[in-house]
């Protein structure tokens, strides 16, 4: 069965309307989301790495958000096949990239990423650097298994994400994002269940969130005042998917509003089923929670376009509250403003076209496989 042409009308309408992102305009609301590829080897991405975003770029997709890039900062990273936004190989091979994007007719952003206490000791790039972290504990317990950061350390990796932002707009970016999720150094302060200062970055979350709102502060500083920051969050930790930061609206008001008033253009609210309420009473996702508190634009993530209920609704074999309706309601009512798409742009680089032209019956199921190359 094949979707009717009401349906297929009304998915390119919606996704195809342009969206604005402080000086950024992107052309549509389809979103590729940061997904870790280990394929730049000293950390420097190569025409291969180019022609992987073009190709997705060329078919469709509004904006590229990058795979996670490391800061330069020695602790920020733990493979040297992960690309940096640091050095001079680097930004030249990012230069590229965003070139290729260009030429494709997307936009494009780097996600700027500091993995704090996710890093082994001894890894590289960089196998001297101890793991840092607000506290020197990871998501998995309590045992201290690195450093507790300093001031000056808290200053110098607050500059490397000024500088690499700045780096990203020299070399023809179209903004960045911070990567504040997953239980990585940013959310690391964040979460109470790794920030365990007395100082004034730890205790109530509003103390809790002041290092990344100089981060967002140190970044907008160091970019044009058009110049889009996006900054990418989570309740969930790589470690510890039940773990919360907030667990009512205010609470998490607390969170966001100190990082609006530091420059935030955008949130990518990141979660692992994008239909499920945040909280008790409403239906709202956290992307809409995220944009009834802040107002900023927000970017909806988690799970589109992967599970079997999804494909048959979007195939017109069934009805489901994870189909292709519900997607387009969201966005419609302006629950959200952009809907990200991970790992079934993995598989599919022509997922965005298919979608846009009601191509629904050539989506397939997704296939871990395709994590395997770049494609």
């Amino acid at each position: 069965m094949t979707v009717t042409t009401d349906a297929t009308d009304r998915a390119a309408q919606i996704l195809s309307r342009p969206v604005t992102l402080n000086g950024l305009t992107v052309p549509n609301r389809i979103v590729m989301a940061p997904m870790t590829r280990q394929f730049s080897p000293g950390g420097i991405p190569g025409e291969d790495v180019a022609s992987y975003y073009a190709r997705r770029a060329a078919a469709g997709v509004g904006l590229i958000v990058t795979e996670g890039t490391y800061v330069g900062h020695e602790s920020a990273g733990q493979s040297d096949s992960i690309p940096r936004f640091h050095g001079e190989e680097q930004l030249a091979g990012w230069s590229k990239v965003a070139d290729a994007v260009h030429a494709a007719g997307g936009t494009i952003v780097p996600q700027l990423w500091h993995i704090g206490m996710v890093r082994g000791a001894g890894e590289p790039p960089f196998a001297d650097a101890p793991p840092v972290g607000p506290s020197g504990i990871g998501t998995e317990g309590a045992e201290v298994t690195g450093k507790a950061m300093t001031q000056q350390d808290l200053d110098d990796v607050i500059e490397a994400f000024a500088k690499a932002a700045a780096d990203a707009e020299r070399i023809g970016f179209d903004g960045v994002e911070l990567h504040g999720a997953h239980g990585y150094l940013i959310d690391q302060f964040l979460w109470a269940g790794t920030n365990r200062r007395t100082d004034a970055y730890g205790g109530d979350p509003v103390a809790r969130t002041k290092f990344a709102a100089e981060i967002v502060a140190a970044v907008r500083s160091a970019v044009s005042p058009s110049f889009p920051v996006l900054f990418r969050y989570s309740q969930w930790k790589q470690q510890a998917y039940d773990a919360r930061l907030a667990e009512t609206p205010e609470e998490l008001e607390a969170i966001l509003a100190p990082l609006a008033a530091a420059g935030v253009d955008a949130f990518h609210a990141s979660t692992r089923r994008y239909w499920q309420p945040e909280f008790d009473g409403s239906d709202l996702n956290l992307a809409g929670w995220t944009k009834k508190i802040t107002g900023k634009p927000a970017i909806s993530v988690g799970s589109v376009g992967l599970n079997g209920e999804f494909l048959k609704a979007f195939q017109g074999e069934g009805s489901t509250v994870r189909g292709i309706d519900d997607l387009l309601d969201r966005l419609e009512s302006g629950e959200f403003d952009l809907v990200a798409i991970g790992r079934a742009l993995l598989q599919d680089p022509e997922w965005a076209a298919k979608v846009l032209a009601g191509r629904f019956s050539e989506l397939a199921a997704y296939d871990a496989s395709s994590l395997k190359t770049l494609h």
